[in-house]
């Protein structure tokens, strides 16, 4: 080998090796996998915390999976929905910390606050190693970028209202934002498990965070593996931000702002319950949380429902409650009931693609051939979707007898020793019903005609009013001044829910507000009066005595002097 030789192969391999070692900066730079300690950290931690839902493998297939729903992430496919990384592309390694930090809000993927900093990050290192896609060079995820957010305004708002409707928004989350376009009862994910759309007039249930920035980046990036695209190509940055203000007014503030108690106020005239919702436009309104019933057979594991609002009035003879909640479909087909059974395999039913969340085969229709010079924004027009088995239902629960102490009957439909009155409304049917409930497996019917009701949807949300004497032939009187427990419960028809299978709130308090109520400033100024009046007379009594006691003592002293003088 002759020298010129031996020096080309010398700068050969060191060019090779400044490259690898270039290389492997990159990498380790780009997609910031951590150190294999650091795995293996995360590995611990992931078996203890997360294998339960995402799978010992990270398929999303943990053993808690069949009663879940979303359904946990599939982290082998490299498909993460909340990224700051554009459309397809992996997640950073901040962004997993984020998630796993936070949580996902009304999902099974809670936050972590209790774990460090150093467990947090660990864990999101392991979590790269279910998808090769973290270890090629070549899919380094880089941030889109997100630009200072602009002041809201009025003229924002209503940009962004007619651009939400032009870029066909409004086809799955509906005109107000409620989750019930059109296209929203069919929607799948990639593996073909059913989702649903999000309720924009409710941004704290935002799985990505509910800040305009959150709201922004969301439609920047998309969520991958759903039907959520990104706008980052189809919009400017003006017209994302003028949807993000729209978006952002749809519900108005970042949190729901949950009550605990529903004040019933009076009104003059007789409840005429053909007025509506007009009827209580003087009431408060008052946001309850909804939760899934998990505590007896039949349960369910993830209500459609989130929250309900409730508000109250009552006049000289009647007490009427009107109950509010999203839905993403008005099921008024098929029946419904506080007792109807619910089969054992439906809690426990695994769903697979073309299965729903309840183990029972989909019916969505085959998408249409696609027009490949179609306007992309142009209305796909309305899905058929089967009716449903069961109806939508709402109930509200109150103590048959009024509490002598604390303690309020089994929230659960009540107990044997506490039964409760419930008011159920099955919005197949024109009036609602009263129940007797001693347990959710002892409930009659107690039906005296003392209950009515009317029910209403319109876009995406339910209405419902029920109307009860004051003093009932059967239930506690409401009695003005009174504090009384109150509970609700949600059926939802489309997700098969019946029965026990429901959403449902805790016990809460309904106050029925005094006809007139007492300012506070009459009662502060007679108590101030007559504690004036009290200190007042201490104040003589104790300068009397101390006037005659000085008399007293005067007078002793000069009498000796008035003897000697004589």
């Amino acid at each position: 080998m002759t020298s010129s030789t031996a020096l080309r192969w010398c700068l050969v391999l060191l060019i090779a090796s400044l490259s690898a070692a270039t290389a492997g900066l990159v990498r380790a730079a780009g997609q910031d996998v951590g150190t294999e300690a650091q795995r293996e950290s995360g590995k611990t931690l992931y078996l203890n915390y997360c294998a339960q839902c995402h799978g010992e493998k990270g398929d999303g297939e943990g053993y808690a999976t069949p009663h879940l729903s979303p359904r946990p992430r599939d982290f082998t496919t490299g498909k993460y929905k909340v990224r700051s990384t554009p459309n397809g592309a992996l997640p950073t390694h901040q962004d997993l910390v984020n998630i796993i930090r936070r949580g996902m809000p009304y999902t099974s993927m809670p936050a972590w606050p209790t774990l460090s900093d150093r467990e947090v990050a660990d864990l999101a290192y392991f979590m790269t190693t279910f998808s090769p896609d973290f270890s090629n060079p070549e899919y380094v995820p880089q941030p889109v970028p997100l630009p200072n957010a602009p002041k809201a305004t009025a003229e924002s708002i209503e940009i962004g209202r007619k651009l939400y409707e032009e870029t066909g928004c409004a086809q799955c989350h509906g005109t107000l934002g409620r989750g019930d376009g059109p296209t929203a009862p069919t929607l799948t994910d990639d593996g073909g498990h059913p989702i649903r759309a999000a309720d924009l007039a409710q941004r704290w249930t935002f799985r990505g965070g509910s800040s305009r920035e959150d709201i922004f980046r969301t439609m920047s990036t998309g969520f991958n593996g759903t039907p959520m695209p990104s706008f980052l190509e189809a919009l400017t940055d003006e017209q994302r931000w003028a949807i993000t203000d729209f978006i952002a007014s749809l519900s108005g503030s970042d949190g729901p702002g949950y009550s605990t108690l529903v004040v019933a106020r009076h009104v003059e005239e007789s409840i005429d319950l053909e007025k509506g919702a007009a009827l209580f436009e003087t009431a408060p309104v008052a946001r309850f949380p909804i939760v899934g019933q998990i505590m007896e057979p039949g349960r369910s594991f993830h209500p459609p429902a989130t929250s309900v609002t409730v508000q109250a009035i009552y006049d000289a003879r009647s007490v009427a409650l009107l109950v509010r909640w999203h839905d993403m479909s008005a099921q008024r087909t098929g029946n419904n009931g506080p007792s109807l059974p619910v089969p054992p395999e439906e809690e426990t039913a695994a769903p697979g693609a073309g299965e729903s969340i309840w183990g029972v085969e989909e019916t969505t229709p085959a998408p249409a051939a696609q027009d490949p010079f179609a306007d992309p924004f142009a209305d796909p027009g309305t899905p058929a979707v089967a009716e449903s088995e069961f109806s939508d239902a709402v109930a509200i629960q109150l103590p048959s007898q009024v509490p002598t102490d604390a303690r309020k009957p089994y929230f659960i439909f009540g107990d044997a020793q506490n039964p409760v009155d419930l008011w159920f409304f099955d919005l197949a049917d024109s009036e609602p019903l009263q129940f007797a409930g001693r347990g959710s497996a002892d409930i009659a019917p107690n039906d005296t005609g003392d209950l009515t009701g009317v029910a209403s949807y319109d876009q995406g949300e339910w209405s419902v009013i029920f109307k009860r004497p004051l003093r009932a032939t059967s239930g506690a009187p409401l009695v003005p001044g009174s504090f009384m427990p109150i509970a609700f419960s949600v059926w939802d028809g489309f997700s098969r829910e019946r029965g026990n299978r429901r959403g449902l709130t805790t016990w809460y308090s309904l106050y029925v507000e005094p006809e007139e109520v007492p300012s506070a400033v009459g009662p502060m100024v007679r108590t101030a009066g007559i504690i004036l009046a009290i200190e007042l007379v201490l104040i003589g009594w104790v300068r009397r005595r101390y006037d005659s006691r000085t008399s007293a003592d005067s007078g002793g002293e000069q009498r000796p002097q008035a003897a000697t003088s004589v």
